[in-house]
């Protein structure tokens, strides 16, 4: 079992975790997201050629098509040399420049295969994103709800701050990579929110459950540091484990998986890391400090209403008690 003092150090893992946020809303603010045709409108054309073709070739041919198809000088162009695959993006064509468009890259490219031509207005974009922040708020309102019934408010707190973090890290890392948005990007948002939460959870169970075996001893009782940190160690390896074994099926999917799936897998791959480190690091030493805030506010409120209790009819601030008597502190000059 490892001896890992996420409490101790508490100061320095959730300090990374907000360098590493800070840094995500400044790629975010200053870079954006390269949204894709599903957020902003635009088509998508992928074709199959029967021989290895060449990006410059390729562009060559569609810059020679700009003056008659305007929108194409906002293009994206990706070239796949395993399977000799080429999707283009441009803004919206109407059908006659699509036609212009398909017979040029025949001309100048040689034959091939469509795979895919989809098109996707601007008002279908705007849905698109709305409902897609929808997806995102109504899932962590149900994590938040769901965490408060098994547990108490101050983990659902902690939990939702560490799904914030993996999501804006994510984000963030995206956007500095400059990896297209699309419709999958939501998608491995989502799961990352239901892998954290679940990695999560069964830290805070076992904490839980720690907690409740050190109430009923009479002897030796523990502080909550040394609970959670004795809990922590206990799950700790299985969450390593289990990140690992599933970080290797990304891995593999980011070697192979393709152009297409290129942003869906590195937003699960940087979204597995990141809510590993969450659910240990920074879940946990939350919990703690929620529980110490309000254990001493608590406090607080106790000493308030014992000093009002004890506070005789009729004194104000000048008066104070010494002993079962009411003292008087009267200024004389």
């Amino acid at each position: 079992m490892l001896n890992l003092k996420v409490i101790r150090y508490r100061k320095i893992y959730i300090g990374f975790s907000a360098l590493m946020v800070t840094l995500s809303l400044i790629f975010f603010l200053t870079i954006g997201l390269n949204l894709g045709i599903d957020f902003k409108g635009g088509d998508l054309l992928q074709v199959k050629y029967e021989k290895p073709v060449n990006k410059d070739v390729i562009n060559k041919s569609l810059n020679e098509l700009t003056k008659d198809i305007p929108e194409l000088g906002a293009k994206k162009v990706q070239i796949s040399s395993d399977d000799n695959t080429m999707i283009l993006r441009t803004g919206q064509l109407s059908e006659a420049q699509k036609s212009n468009l398909l017979g040029k890259l025949t001309e100048k490219t040689g034959k091939y295969e469509i795979i895919r031509y989809d098109t996707v207005g601007a008002t279908i974009g705007k849905e698109l994103t709305r409902n897609a922040v929808w997806a995102l708020v109504i899932g962590s309102i149900l994590i938040v709800i769901y965490v408060t019934i098994r547990f108490e408010f101050v983990y659902a707190i902690a939990g939702i701050i560490a799904l914030l973090h993996d999501v804006l890290i994510c984000i963030g890392l995206i956007a500095l990579l400059r990896y297209e948005v699309d419709t999958p990007f939501i998608a491995a948002i989502l799961t990352i929110l239901g892998y954290s939460i679940n990695d999560t959870i069964v830290i805070f169970d076992r904490i839980r459950e720690n907690d409740k075996r050190n109430e009923k001893e009479k002897h030796n009782k523990k502080t909550f540091e040394e609970i959670i940190e004795m809990s922590v160690n206990q799950v700790c390896m299985r969450s390593l484990y289990t990140s690992i074994t599933t970080l290797f099926s990304v891995v593999i999917l980011l070697i192979f998986g393709g152009e297409s799936l290129r942003t869906f897998n590195m937003t699960l791959f940087i979204g597995m890391i990141f809510g590993t480190y969450s659910s240990i690091f920074l879940a946990s030493p939350l919990v703690y400090l929620m529980r110490k805030f309000r254990k001493i506010k608590k406090k607080n409120n106790k000493n308030d209403e014992k000093k009002q209790h004890f506070r005789p009819s009729g004194s104000n601030d000048d008066d104070i008690l010494c002993g079962d008597k009411r003292c008087k502190i009267s200024s004389e000059k």
